[in-house]
C-alpha cells in the first residue's frame, strides 16, 4: 500500500510538470513562437517539490538532485515575470523553507546516505541517472543565462534541444529503474520538445488550420485567454 500511495505521488507530480508543458505549449502554438507564461513557472513550484518528496521517498538520487538544483531557477524566473511579489507571502514562505527543510532533515537523519547507498540502482546506472538528471536540468541554467541577458523570461532553442537530449537518457533510466512515473513524463514530454524546436525554426503552428474552423477557434481562444 505505501508503494502505491508513492507511485501515486509520483505519478501526481509528473502530471503537474506534463500540465505545464502543456500549457506553455498550447500557448505558443496559439502565438505561433515560443513564450514563457507565468502559469509554467507557477506550476513548476509546486510539481517540484512534490518530486522532491517522491525522490525522497524513493531513495533515488538522480531525482533528489535534479530537483534540487533547479528549484531556485523557477523563483529566479517568476520574478523576471515581476510574478513573485505579488505572490501571497505564506506562499513565499512556504516555497522557500520546504526545500531546506528537506535537506536539513536529509542530511541530519542519515537519510542521504541510505539514497546514496540504494542496493536497488548499481552504481552504473545512478551514475547514469544522476547524468541524465543533470543534462535534462542544465536546460535552465542555459534559459536562466540568457533570460538574465535579456532582463526577461523567454525559452531559447537551445532549451528545447538540451530538453530532448536530457528526456531520452532519463526515458532509458527509467526502463532500467522500473519507475513508471519517469517512463510515463518523458514518453509524453517529448512531443512538446520537438513542436517547440520546430517552432523555433518557424514552422506553422498546428491551431493555424484549427482556426479555420469557428467553434474550434473561439474554444482554443478562452482556454489560451486563461493561461497567462
Amino acid at each position: 500500500m505505501e508503494g502505491i500511495l508513492i507511485i501515486g505521488l509520483g505519478f501526481f507530480a509528473q502530471g503537474l510538470f506534463f500540465i505545464r508543458t502543456i500549457a506553455q505549449w498550447f500557448k505558443s502554438e496559439k502565438e505561433g513562437e515560443v513564450i514563457s507564461p507565468v502559469i509554467y513557472w507557477q506550476i513548476s513550484l509546486v510539481a517540484s517539490i512534490m518530486m522532491l518528496t517522491y525522490g525522497i521517498l524513493r531513495h533515488d538520487f538522480a531525482i533528489v538532485m535534479g530537483q534540487s538544483l533547479v528549484y531556485g531557477i523557477y523563483i529566479r524566473n517568476l520574478q523576471l515575470k515581476n510574478v513573485w511579489t505579488k505572490m501571497h507571502w505564506a506562499i513565499k514562505v512556504l516555497a522557500l523553507t520546504i526545500p531546506v527543510a528537506y535537506w536539513v532533515w536529509l542530511l541530519t537523519s542519515g537519510s542521504f546516505a541510505n539514497i546514496l547507498h540504494n542496493e536497488d540502482v548499481s552504481l552504473f546506472w545512478m551514475i547514469w541517472g544522476t547524468t541524465a538528471q543533470i543534462v535534462f536540468i542544465s536546460r535552465f541554467f542555459y534559459q536562466w543565462i540568457h533570460s538574465e541577458s535579456k532582463k526577461e523570461s523567454y525559452f531559447p532553442l537551445g532549451f528545447w534541444i538540451i530538453s530532448t537530449c536530457g528526456s531520452l537518457m532519463i526515458f532509458t533510466y527509467s526502463i532500467i529503474r522500473l519507475d513508471p512515473v519517469l517512463f510515463a513524463a518523458h514518453s509524453l514530454g517529448l512531443f512538446t520538445y520537438m513542436r517547440n524546436i520546430a517552432l523555433h525554426y518557424g514552422k506553422s503552428s498546428l491551431f493555424e488550420r484549427l482556426n479555420k474552423i469557428p467553434m474550434l477557434n473561439k474554444v482554443i481562444g478562452k482556454v489560451s485567454d486563461k493561461i497567462k
